[in-house]
C-alpha cells in the first residue's frame, strides 16, 4: 500500500528509524508541492523523534543529521536561512563524527544557508572544508 501521508508512518509494527524515514520521505515528496507545509511540519516531527532516541547510536546521531539537513533545506527554499542555519550547524556538528560523504553533504547545506545569507567569507570556508575532505572509496568490486 502506498503511503498518503505523514500520519501512515505511525501504523502498528513500524519502528520509531522506519518512522523516522518515511517522515522525510515524505517531507522531501511534498516538499515541491504548491502547499507544502506538511513537508517542513514532517521533518520537524522527525527531529523531535531523533532526539527520543539513543544518542549514543551513530545510525540514531546520523539519522538525526539527516533530519536537521532536510528540515534546513526545507526553510531554505521557503526563504528563511535565518532559521535553517542553527540546524545546518548542528547537522554539520554530528556528521562530523561520520565524516566522508555525510559530512559533504551537511557542509554544502550549510554553505548554501550561509550564502542566502549573505555571509560570503563564512560560506566560502564550507566550500573549502569541503574540498579537502577525501571522497568515499568506491567498492572494489565494480
Amino acid at each position: 500500500m502506498a503511503r498518503n501521508d505523514s500520519d501512515d508512518t505511525a501504523r502498528r509494527g513500524t519502528t520509531e528509524v522506519q518512522a523516522i524515514e518515511g517522515l522525510l520521505a515524505y517531507a522531501q515528496t511534498q516538499s515541491q508541492a504548491r502547499w507544502g507545509r506538511s513537508a517542513l511540519k514532517s521533518a520537524q516531527r522527525a527531529i523531535a523523534m531523533c532526539r527520543g532516541l539513543d544518542p549514543e547510536s551513530s545510525d540514531h546521531t546520523l539519522l538525526l543529521a539527516r533530519s536537521l539537513r532536510t528540515t534546513a533545506t526545507l526553510l531554505l527554499g521557503r526563504g528563511k536561512p535565518g532559521e535553517a542555519l542553527p540546524l545546518a550547524e548542528e547537522a554539520v556538528a554530528l556528521s562530523r563524527l561520520a565524516g566522508g560523504g555525510h559530512l559533504i553533504v551537511a557542509l554544502t547545506c550549510l554553505a548554501g544557508v550561509l550564502e542566502e545569507l549573505r555571509r560570503y567569507s563564512d560560506a566560502a570556508a564550507a566550500w573549502a572544508e569541503v574540498s579537502t575532505i577525501a571522497p568515499p572509496e568506491e567498492d572494489a568490486d565494480d
